[in-house]
């Protein structure tokens, strides 16, 4: 009596009800090609990568260690050098990053390389703090 009786809703709704489902497709086209499609591309580029790896590439693995291929066992695992006469075997799956062969660029720093001649240096932010004093 107090309460209007509710109509369920005409006929005709057809064209409307389409209408509501277009925003969530735009949405998944511009997800597609904004997200799911670039990613896929690194994922692709990044396969191919590990899977040139040779003998005397550098590379990254997933825990952080950079060493250079000195081996590779088989499809899935190469012996990495982390150090001198330190090798560890690597699946390639793991594998984060591959450098190409080393260049000048990345040879160590010689002895009297750089601006500063060996002298400490003084002042800065902390001044002499934390730091071995050249008197001593």
């Amino acid at each position: 009596m107090f309460i209007s009786p509710a109509y369920a809703q005409e006929e005709g709704g057809g064209a409307f009800g389409m209408m509501q489902f277009l925003p969530i497709v735009l949405i998944f086209v511009v997800f597609y090609f904004l997200l799911i499609r670039p990613q896929q591309k690194k994922a692709k580029d990044h396969k191919v990568k590990v899977q040139a790896v040779r003998r005397g590439d550098r590379v990254v693995t997933g825990g952080g260690l950079i060493g250079s291929v000195t081996r590779i066992v088989d499809d899935y695992e190469i012996v990495v050098e982390i150090a001198e006469n330190t090798r560890v075997r690597v699946r390639r799956d793991t594998l984060m990053d591959v450098v190409s062969k080393p260049g000048a660029a990345d040879e160590p720093a010689k002895k009297g390389d750089g601006d500063d001649d060996g002298a400490v240096k003084r002042g800065g932010r902390f001044g002499r703090f934390g730091r071995k004093a050249a008197d001593d």
